[in-house]
């Protein structure tokens, strides 16, 4: 049944029509509710005799509940709910003061009521008005449920978390033990913002990203991100726990930032849960539990959430932020600077237009369109997806790679190659449509991640999203070298034997286990160009024995018909020994 598309048990439908019997001010109303049950304004002025029109149960609504998943809102069920705060309470956490800041229909407040005695006051916050409904009918029915149980001061309020000041409670109860729990939204502030939600965070660069990051995708955050760091602002000095369900990068970026913030913060932990079975969702998520008012950790505990067995522990040692920490032990020895640069692919925003297929010798595009110009600048093409042998000759999609630096004036295309150009001002309204900020006042049909280093003929590259660990060997094509789009990561090389001495060592067993020790396998990008560049190459030479060296050159050689040998070996050590050792070994 539901009132104000708010569920409500018939028992408080029953309570109601019986309590508000020859009660005709709200006032009157809130106060007797009070008084009894310890909530505060239950009722508001403008609903109110709405309230009481709608509680016959002629008047009843049996409606649809509608679909809030796309607004991050994944509702946490009443066992779940029950479960977290039992946890918490058999580790003797006993708090007075209960906050749930986006408190939905109330099932971590119910949860709390039934698990914590010594509540004196509890907060909820809630912008969608039929769950701050179904919140109050909840308490009203587990204290109808429960009437001998102990009854807080309880205060639901309508509105933004955004809006709500929680500073005003810590000044309000500076000694008073704290909890805060719930369940924010797993949601991104540009995903609320396509959905012209009014529930975000005023317009802000809120980890300070530079401008080219803020643009192309890290200045993107998660909500519940943004209202935990929000929490810890307003409570980090207050005594008392916080213990959220959020996505797992939320905690990893949480105990990456603390060696810069430094919360006042202890006792991190991460209590994994399967979101499948809680949710219905394929989100990696956990519970994170952290005691306020602490030394700064730079670690977290790793549990699983429902055997309480110790996974790992993963975060800072000494200056290197890790996902496994014993792991990491084995093999930090290779953790250092990468002697290349590692690079990321094209971006261009313009699938539909820009990648190519190669059918009975012309070219077919994404609109399944067959086209016929000059091939100058057509160049092989690889994705994430396509990086799965160790090495590649040739590839199934091309590009057109219009710049050869980003920036530049790409006017040269109509003269030089002007069947290429009028495909592209044909479909000049396909790039003008391209939403990132970073094409906004650049050439006609501009790309980025273009260099020098894109026209290198050998490329060892990774794919940034798969979790497999597995470098792979970039050929040239056509005499022409392949380029790679921007979910991938690449070092590139002159010389095939240096490319094939570098996918040796990255190849390697001791390059997986450091790598796994170090990258997150539930990150939106498992590897990423600051971690690459901690792959010391140098020193992996020096570690990997040279009959493994020299075994997997044969096996390269049968396998893909290369006719490599170890001749340039140490030019290639030489080429990754920094200048000043060089120096030294000269006038040693």
């Amino acid at each position: 049944m539901k009132i104000f598309e708010a569920n409500i048990s018939y028992q408080v439908l029953v309570f109601l029509n019986e309590f508000l019997k020859n009660i005709t001010s709200f006032e009157i109303a809130n106060q007797k509710m009070f008084d009894a049950f310890g909530i505060n304004h239950f009722f508001d002025d403008d609903d109110f005799q709405s309230l009481i029109k709608s509680l016959s149960l002629s008047n009843v609504n049996l409606v649809e509940e509608p679909d809030r998943a796309e607004y991050g809102d994944f509702q946490t069920n009443k066992d779940l709910a029950n479960k977290v705060a039992k946890h918490l309470s058999i580790r003797n956490v006993s708090p007075e003061i209960v906050i749930e800041p986006t408190c939905g229909k109330g099932n971590f407040i119910i949860a709390s009521l039934s698990n914590f005695k010594a509540i004196k006051k509890v907060f909820g916050i809630e912008i969608y008005k039929p769950y701050v409904w179904e919140t109050k009918f909840s308490i009203l029915d587990f204290f109808l449920s429960n009437p001998d149980s102990h009854k807080p001061e309880i205060t639901i309020t309508h509105c933004s978390i955004f809006d709500f000041d929680f500073k005003n409670i810590s000044k309000q109860f500076p000694t008073e033990k704290l909890l805060v729990i719930g369940n924010p939204p797993w949601v991104t502030n540009s995903k609320l913002g396509s959905l012209n939600s009014s529930n975000l965070p005023k317009k802000s660069n809120f980890k300070n990203q530079n401008g080219l990051d803020a643009m192309t995708g890290k200045g993107n955050f998660d909500i519940a991100e943004y209202i935990t760091l929000m929490l810890l602002d307003a409570f980090q000095t207050h005594k008392g726990y916080l213990s959220l369900l959020v996505k797992n990068s939320v905690i990893k970026n949480i105990v990456f930032d603390q060696k810069e913030k430094q919360y006042r913060i202890g006792e991190i932990e991460k209590y994994c849960i399967d979101s499948k079975k809680e949710f219905n969702v394929s989100v990696e998520a956990s519970l994170l539990y952290c005691q306020l008012n602490s030394t700064p950790s730079l670690k977290c505990k790793e549990f699983d959430f429902y055997s309480v067995e110790n996974k790992l522990n993963f975060g800072w040692l000494n200056s290197k932020f890790v996902s496994n920490i014993t792991d990491y032990i084995e093999t930090r020895e290779i953790d250092g600077v990468c002697p290349f640069e590692w690079r990321q692919g094209i971006k261009h925003d313009c699938s539909s237009i820009m990648e190519l297929e190669r059918v009975s010798g012309h070219f077919v595009n994404n609109l399944s369109e067959e086209i016929t110009f000059e091939e100058d600048l057509v160049y092989g093409f690889l994705k994430s997806s396509d990086l799965k042998n160790t090495v590649i000759k040739k590839t199934r999609k091309h590009t057109i790679v219009t710049q050869t630096k980003v920036g530049q004036e790409t006017s040269y295309i109509q003269h030089l190659y002007p069947e290429t150009y009028t495909y592209l001002k044909k479909n000049i309204s396909s790039f003008q449509s391209r939403k990132s900020s970073i094409y906004k006042g650049k050439p006609q049909f501009s790309i980025f991640g273009i260099g020098d280093y894109s026209f290198k003929p050998y490329k060892v590259a990774i794919s940034g999203l798969y979790k497999t660990y597995h470098f792979t060997l970039v050929l040239p094509q056509n005499d022409k070298p392949v380029m790679l789009d921007d979910t991938c990561y690449f070092i590139g090389f002159d010389r095939i034997e240096y490319a094939v001495y570098a996918i040796i060592l990255l190849n390697s067993k001791t390059t997986e286990e450091f790598l796994k020790s170090i990258t997150f396998s539930d990150a939106k990008r498992v590897f990423t160009k600051d971690l690459l560049m901690r792959l010391d190459l140098l020193k992996l030479a020096s570690i990997i024995p040279q009959q493994e060296i020299d075994k997997q050159i044969i096996f390269l050689n049968n396998k893909y018909d290369l006719s490599i040998n170890l001749s340039q070996w140490d030019n290639f050590i030489s080429e990754m020994t920094p200048v000043k050792e060089k120096q030294l070994t000269i006038f040693g």
